[in-house]
């Protein structure tokens, strides 16, 4: 018998990685398409999301040692976080912009989701949320797209938008507004992709998301009242 070597057994292990994350994001799409027929919605889907997006992360984690592979430990974490937190601000500043100019142009406050965030008490939930989505498209599934050898421009651009498609699969709230935050969520999946591929490490990602979130809470929760009062 031939001994396996590093470079196939990395091989492998990618194009197993890749094969769970694209079965679990089609899992997710069909159980939210039927949802919305019924009278539970998208919450199936969305709980789907969280649990399996962490549960896959932390599976391959400790039953394979992969945490290096899907950027959750090694890289350079300052390049990282620094890059993040550039970004993070960068958006921050711009959505906050584009808020207070929507709504002085006659925008609607997202009432759906302000019902879904505080009367379903899912606010405290953002962190979870924020990690699952992360390890999901940044962690696992674009680093076995990188190390299958696809291109890195074509990574991150096929990772931000099933990123941004997924919003429609899993948000219990109008089209409309599942509009605006798969608005927000495409270049969130852009910059923290190329964050992760530069420094091969996902935290800077997640730093970058979690300011994203943030000036949505002031979108849905501040801004407004300052405006309407």
């Amino acid at each position: 018998m031939e001994p396996v070597n590093s470079s196939t057994a990395s091989l492998s292990g990618a194009n197993l990685r890749l094969r769970l994350s694209l079965g679990l994001t089609a899992a997710i799409w069909i159980t939210g398409l039927i949802g919305h027929f019924t009278p539970v919605r998208e919450w199936p889907a969305l709980a789907l999301y969280v649990i399996g997006g962490i549960g896959l992360v932390l599976y391959r984690g400790f039953s394979r040692g992969e945490w290096q592979e899907m950027y959750l430990s090694g890289g350079d974490v300052k390049k990282s976080l620094k890059w993040g937190a550039i970004a993070g601000g960068i958006l921050f500043v711009m959505d906050i912009t584009n808020t207070v100019l929507y709504y002085t142009n006659g925008g609607v406050p997202m009432a759906e989701m302000e019902i879904l965030l505080v009367g379903n008490s899912l606010l405290y939930l953002f962190p979870v949320l924020i990690l699952a989505e992360e390890f999901l498209w940044r962690g696992i599934m674009l680093s076995s797209m990188i190390d299958r050898g696809l291109n890195r421009h074509l990574a991150v651009v096929l990772t931000a938008l099933l990123y941004v498609f997924n919003h429609f699969a899993v948000a219990p709230v109008g089209m409309y507004e599942r509009s605006l935050m798969a608005m927000m969520a495409f270049p969130i999946g852009i910059l923290g992709g190329y964050i992760v591929i530069s420094s091969r490490n996902v935290w800077g990602s997640v730093l970058l998301h979690s300011l994203t979130m943030i000036s949505m809470l002031l979108d849905i929760f501040v801004i407004p009242r300052i405006i309407f009062g």
